[in-house]
């Protein structure tokens, strides 16, 4: 049986944005990784609620997303710094959240869903528990993903959890990929496959579907 996520080495839950002592610790890391939730699915409509965020010491931060918010500075300038990988689960969605939600363009972005994609095809699945629980060995609990997120500081600690672990786990998974891409001959693909995905995240903001069919 898989072990149970540990508690982070550090976690606090900021209204609107970063504090300066998080956003400085964020960034001297070379990755992080990085999850949303939102009130739906529909960018424009559906409105982003949190951004979770995780580095390599396992500190986590989730910052909740007032109503009516549009900038969140220290956010944005940690989202787009060249030099820091934003690791995702499906960065198609996240990006278009981030982008939609507080005028952020995200970059560089690596992708555990797309990496899963091209490296685990073996198999079917390749939702977060699945790849998490392969290549990390921990069972997420996801009971908590289809809930009110918009209640701000109301949100409950079970929420809060569930939040926090689905980025937690994220860059362990990112490298077990990498070297299994790698292996693959795969890496190349997957990189490009990479770059590709704020181009699509823009056309879902702008509800374009089907684009490259005939």
């Amino acid at each position: 049986m898989a072990d149970l996520p540990h508690a982070p080495k550090s976690f606090h839950v900021f209204d609107g944005d970063l504090d300066e002592d998080y956003a400085e610790k964020f960034s001297m890391s070379s990755a992080l990784g990085i999850d949303t939730e939102a009130m739906g699915l529909i960018h424009g409509r559906d409105r982003l609620c949190l951004v979770q965020i995780c580095d390599e010491s396992d500190n986590v931060a989730c910052v909740r997303i007032g109503l009516n918010q549009v900038s969140a500075p220290r956010l944005k300038a940690l989202m787009e710094a060249p030099s820091i990988e934003k690791v995702f689960h499906y960065a198609r969605f996240d990006i278009a959240a981030l982008a939609s939600g507080l005028d952020i363009a995200v970059k560089p972005i690596f992708c555990t869903k797309i990496a899963s994609k091209i490296g685990r095809t073996y198999s079917p699945r390749h939702g977060l528990k699945e790849v998490i629980l392969e290549l990390v060995g921990i069972e997420l609990d996801k009971q908590a993903q289809s809930s009110d997120w918009g209640r701000a500081d109301q949100l409950s600690d079970a929420q809060l959890a569930y939040a926090a672990n689905d980025a937690r786990f994220l860059l362990k998974a990112k490298d077990e990929l990498e070297k299994m891409l790698k292996r693959e001959g795969r890496w190349d693909l997957a990189q490009r496959c990479f770059s590709c995905v704020s181009v699509i995240a823009e056309l879902d903001r702008l509800r374009f579907n089907q684009v490259f069919e005939h």
